[in-house]
């Protein structure tokens, strides 16, 4: 038998939500496996010592030990591009491959590759975070995609470890907050942000395809070592929806 596709998943390291996600959304994909490195970053915000986390050069020697289990692809499982710049998650990508020699992508570039396979052009957002980054984020998917953000909620908070500790019915009142109105989908921006644990329910609930900034990442990684998506069960109509030419 040939050795299963790796995955090699950069990770904040303060995140206690998106390996265990990411292993249950393979778990049925036995051809396909996670592997998981860290780098420091515990606090979400504007300030200096928040977006100097970011720095390449952790985040490459990061990449570097992954490349040591020959991983496939490595993937940026975060959402910084959001408020750096989808420019810098571009030039991120870049880097990696020019240190590793292995292919790389980010969650906010696989929701972009998303919103424009699945012609989404209008979106409700949901996150964990402070109003200054919402709005970054709003104006990085205008820019790089066309998508007008309809409805926001945040949460106004800045601690990485707080946003996993965030309850379903938190959730869901933002969930149910923005869905007043009509959107192509539902955009959860944040990897340490337990929305996705009931992907299902809401997109039944609310009747809208949720693109979550995990799930994303394991539909376009799976693309990306040539795993069909649809072999994912019960993480959402991501998978199972059909690129639509633009």
């Amino acid at each position: 038998m040939s050795e299963p596709k790796k995955i090699g998943m950069l990770t904040p390291s303060s995140n206690t939500v998106l390996e265990p996600i990411c292993s249950r959304m393979l778990y049925n994909v036995p051809e396909v496996t996670c592997h998981y490195g860290r780098f420091e970053v515990t606090k979400i915000s504007l300030e200096q010592d928040a977006l100097s986390q970011f720095n390449f050069e952790p985040m490459l020697q990061a990449a570097e030990l992954l490349a040591h289990a020959e991983v496939d692809v490595i993937a940026w499982n975060g959402t910084s591009g959001g408020w750096l710049g989808f420019d810098m998650d571009y030039k991120l990508c870049e880097e990696i491959t020019k240190r590793t020699g292995i292919p790389a992508t980010t969650s906010m570039l696989s929701q972009v590759r998303a919103f424009k396979e699945h012609n989404i052009k209008t979106i409700h957002m949901v996150t964990p975070y402070i109003p200054e980054i919402n709005k970054l984020i709003v104006e990085q998917y205008k820019k790089h995609c066309n998508v007008e953000t309809v409805n926001v909620s945040g949460l106004a908070q800045t601690v990485n470890r707080s946003f996993s500790q965030v309850s379903q019915e938190r959730i869901e009142e933002q969930i149910k907050e923005v869905c007043v109105t009509p959107a192509d989908a539902l955009s959860v921006v944040c990897t340490n942000f337990p929305a996705v644990g009931k992907v299902e329910y809401y997109e039944e609930r609310y009747e809208i395809p949720m693109y979550d900034t995990i799930n994303v990442l394991i539909w376009e990684c799976l693309k990306m070592v040539n795993v069909d998506p649809a072999k994912v069960k019960g993480w959402g109509k991501l998978f199972s929806r059909v690129t639509v030419n633009n």
